[in-house]
């Protein structure tokens, strides 16, 4: 691979991890703070990995945009423990895109948007279940959302909403002739 590919899949990787950061410390608290759905945070987080995913297509791609955006977050937010539940969603989807193969889930086809949108729910539904156990305060997460599966199923369902979005976004890049990063 040449450092001019490497070079853009650092710059794809690094933008769509500012950019999740960002409006995840500008917008998700307060959207929490209104609604208490832990479902935007999930949204952003999906469509911007599908997006990195289709824009680099490699290993490691998806999991490196968690951390940074993770290291971001700490910096913004220097309490926001529970985004570690987000950080392990990142390595999920990363290793269950790699697992299903990168030319059957960005594959612009039914199958392969389901396959996208699949994945991005399920790792949003990890991240659900290991902050409801670890990070949420077990009386409010019972009396809220009736436990921690319900708080999972309601990431779940924000990584289903940022699937359909990132599916729908690709397919309109490509619709236009734009690429990702040329594998070289």
């Amino acid at each position: 691979m040449s450092s001019s590919s490497r070079t853009k899949k650092l710059a794809a990787v690094s933008l769509s991890a500012a950019l999740w950061a960002v409006i995840n410390w500008l917008i998700s608290p307060i959207f929490w703070n209104i609604t208490h759905l832990p479902i935007l945070c999930d949204m952003l987080a999906t469509s911007l990995l599908i997006l990195t995913l289709w824009w680099t297509k490699s290993l490691g791609a998806p999991s490196l945009m968690g951390l940074v955006a993770t290291a971001l977050n700490f910096v913004l937010r220097p309490s926001a423990f529970h985004f570690l539940g987000f950080t392990a969603a990142c390595f999920v989807f990363d290793i269950t895109a790699y697992l299903i193969g990168y030319s059957r889930i960005l594959a612009n086809s039914v199958k392969g948007g389901i396959l996208a949108i699949a994945t991005s729910t399920a790792s949003s539904a990890v991240a659900g279940f290991i902050i409801g156990t670890l990070f949420m305060n077990p009386t409010f997460l019972a009396t809220s959302f009736g436990g921690v599966t319900f708080f999972a199923g309601l990431h779940a369902a924000g990584g289903l909403i940022g699937g359909i979005l990132g599916v729908t976004f690709i397919r309109g890049l490509e619709s236009r002739g734009i690429v990702g990063v040329e594998m070289t």
